[in-house]
């Protein structure tokens, strides 16, 4: 065992290296089976989300056993064990078939022969004699339980009953409880329903038979009426007892004449809301309601109502009044009818008649529906097969582009397939970008994965929409800002609308580093230009603004300064002085500049012609070098684990993006390589490309005449001629001079 090695497994593994991350093959069954024993810290995702991946929900809806919309190891390798109960061989979960072989079904368990005993009734039921089952087949519930009575659901129809009078009992349940979906796609009820059916059968026919009637037969008709008119009739009442107790406010209880006034100028109906509004009849202090003479025409079809249907049932048809006691004694005859009908209990089954009722319960009918509720249910084993057939058609097609994206990333770094959890390709900016990944929001864990990321708002006609994190990994940025435009299409070709909301701004190519410094530096330019330019500008609008207002006075004050200036005696002028220390220092300055632009021009020459090149080489890479190395760091760092960490996902290995394989992910336009081009443009600045011309040939000329003759002056040799060797130089001592004459003393 190896210092980079853990404990051996029983089985063996193979792994695979892919941007620079080691990864377990899954090449067959045995590996699949084996996966229990590799160590967690080996796979590269320890959790997914259910939803956002280019895999049907459903599968995964099914392998999420507890039902938290995240799929994690646990539940995949349960997954896994389950289907290996059903399947002779596990392989089969890697072949991502639409259709199994009925051959490949384990027929060696209970499991697998419930399942293949299904698969065969469902291809009878379909009328098919095919050696192989689909998804398609096995999903369709509403052909393979078309007219089927019984199906395993607990839900009966009105075909499950032979007898015409149980299938009218059912009818009559769903007409009062409602319906539930039987897998053969009709209307049914279940056992709940049906027993809510009775229990209200039982308490309506309780209830109707407590009837506290005093009318009879017209006694809900003369409740009606009076329930109807109660609350004005209150009112009226009301009124004229306020009248009685002061006869000061008869008048304001009759409403005013100027609300009649108002009423007046408006076209009217007898029973516009208006006159609704009014009182029920004229308020007098004592006075009786009147039943039909001097009633509110609004109120009159009700009054007579209420006079045919209550009054005359208990005071008789002469009465045409009803005093404040009479009115109070019709309310006390009708209010234990009224609590009775307040108590009603099963008030569903009351359209079907108390005697339909009363026959129903009488009746065995409860126990015919149940009896027929437990057959259906005795079938439960067959549907649950047939649930468990969809299953493993679902795991044959979608398990292993899920072991792919999950326990290794082989699709991701495949260029032949996508990753589950690329949403498409966006194409902006002279690009089509392969990384995209749906997101629900911006996060800020995403700026860790090193990479720039352009979070594109994507939308389609009829109000869909969704959020995609798009990474760019060639190119450059100068173009690509918040508000840019571009198409998306995703897996399913459809194209989408696409604006960039936000950015995260990372290096995305070496070249992009090299030249940034330069672009830097252009821009800042452009800048400081644009802010002198902006300067110069409020500078100059503000003198001629001061200037037009000097001008009013100019001309005045002109001719008085002229005279005063000519009768003034001249003042004798001071003499210039020289400031020796700016003529001094300004004097250094231009020597210092001197003496650098002669030292380096001096050195350079002094060098050979093939050494200029390796100066400017030099001198950029001085620039450059530095960007470059920063993006270079940050590009080997490059991985998309915070990116799918902040989409719910729980990323284990460090999948990186390197500068080849990022290369692969975004692709830049380019020409095809049998297609032509023409140079010719009609819209060429042709003065601009003439004065470029000039310069270059200006400087190719410089060049050629420094590399023939550039110290011609100080060596008078040409570069290819060699160097002479160094002479040295003896030069003689002086003659001897006479001493001179010694001094006379």
């Amino acid at each position: 065992m190896s210092l980079t090695s853990g404990p051996a497994t029983q089985h063996v593994f193979k792994f695979f290296r892919t941007g620079g991350l080691d990864q377990v093959t899954l090449a067959s069954g045995a590996d699949i089976l084996a996966l229990e024993q590799l160590d967690q810290k080996l796979w590269v995702a320890l959790s997914c989300p259910v939803k956002g991946l280019e895999i049907d929900e459903k599968t995964l809806a099914l392998i999420d056993t507890d039902n938290d919309g995240r799929i994690r190891v646990p539940e995949l390798l349960a997954a896994i064990k389950w289907a290996a109960a059903h399947l002779k061989d596990a392989g089969d979960l890697l072949k991502e078939r639409d259709a199994l072989p009925l051959a490949a079904i384990n027929d060696a368990t209970p499991e697998g022969k419930v399942v293949l005993a299904s698969a065969k009734q469902i291809l009878a039921n379909l009328g098919k004699s095919a050696d192989s089952i689909s998804l398609a087949d096995a999903s369709d519930t509403a052909k393979i339980f078309a007219g089927t009575k019984f199906n395993g659901d607990g839900v009966i129809t009105a075909a499950s009953a032979e007898d015409p009078a149980l299938a009218q009992l059912v009818t009559d349940i769903m007409a009062t409880k409602g319906t539930t979906a039987d897998r053969s796609g009709a209307p049914g009820v279940n056992q709940a329903q049906i027993d809510a059916f009775f229990a209200d059968c039982t308490a309506f026919a309780a209830w109707a038979a407590t009837d506290a009637a005093p009318l009879g037969a017209g006694t809900a008709a003369a409740l009606a009426a009076v329930k109807a008119v109660r609350t004005k009739v209150e009112d009226y009442f009301a009124r004229c007892r306020l009248a009685a107790f002061d006869a000061r406010a008869t008048a304001a209880v009759n409403r005013a004449e100027a609300d009649f006034t108002a009423l007046a100028a408006k076209d009217l109906a007898s029973t516009s809301a208006e006159i609704a509004q009014f009182p029920l009849a004229r308020i007098e202090a004592g006075r009786a309601l009147p039943l039909a003479e001097g009633v509110n025409p609004a109120w009159a079809a009700a009054m007579a109502t209420l006079h045919s249907a209550a009054v005359t049932p208990v005071f008789g048809p002469a009465k045409t009044s009803l005093t404040a006691a009479e009115w109070a004694d019709l309310n006390g005859k009708l209010s234990a009818y009224e609590a009775w009908l307040a108590g009603k209990a099963g008030g569903s089954v009351e359209a079907l008649g108390l005697e339909r009722v009363k026959a129903i319960l009488a009746g065995k009918g409860r126990e015919a529906l149940a009896a027929l509720v437990a057959r259906d249910a005795a079938l439960a084993p067959e549907a649950a097969a047939i649930t468990n057939l969809e299953k493993l058609l679902r795991l044959a097609r979608d398990f292993r582009t899920l072991l792919h994206n999950f326990v290794n990333f082989a699709d991701f770094y495949s260029r032949d397939r996508w990753a589950a959890f690329q949403a498409g390709t966006l194409y902006l900016d002279s690009r089509s970008c392969e990384l995209c990944i749906k997101v629900d929001s911006p996060q800020p864990l995403a700026a860790m994965s090193k990479a720039y990321i352009a979070y594109v708002n994507c939308t389609r006609p009829g109000g869909a929409a969704m959020t995609v994190a798009c990474c760019f990994s060639q190119g450059d940025s100068d173009y690509l800002f918040v508000g840019r435009h571009g198409v998306f299409y995703d897996r399913k070709g459809r194209d989408w609308d696409a604006v960039i909301t936000s950015i995260v701004d990372n290096p995305i190519s070496l070249r992009q580093a090299f030249w940034s410094p330069y672009k830097k530096f252009v821009r800042m330019i452009d800048e400081m230009a644009a802010k002198r330019a902006a300067a110069a500008d409020a500078a100059s609008n503000d003198r001629l603004g001061k200037l037009a207002d000097k001008t009013v006075t100019a001309a005045a004050n002109a001719a008085t300064q002229q005279a005063a200036q000519a009768t003034a005696p001249k003042a004798a002028e001071p003499p210039r002085k020289v400031d020796v220390g700016v003529v001094a220092a300004l004097g250094v300055a231009v020597g210092a500049i001197g003496g650098a632009l002669a030292t380096v021009g001096a050195k350079l020459a002094e060098m050979a012609w093939w050494q200029f090149p390796l100066i400017v080489i030099g001198v950029m890479l001085a620039i450059s070098l530095p960007a470059v190395i920063i993006a270079f760091l940050k590009l080997r760092q490059r991985t998309i684990g915070p990116i799918l960490d902040a989409n719910g996902w729980a990323i284990n290995g460090r999948v990186k993006i390197n500068i080849p394989f990022g290369t692969a992910l975004t692709e830049r336009a380019l020409l095809p390589s049998n297609a032509t081009r023409t140079l010719e443009d009609p819209y060429e600045d042709k003065a601009a490309a003439s004065r470029r011309r000039w310069i270059i040939f200006l400087v190719i000329v410089v060049l050629a005449a420094i590399g023939i003759r550039y110290d011609h002056n100080r060596r008078g040799r040409y570069f290819w001629q060699p160097k002479p060797e160094a002479v040295q130089v003896v030069v003689p001592p002086p003659p001897a001079q006479p001493a001179p004459p010694a001094p006379k003393q």
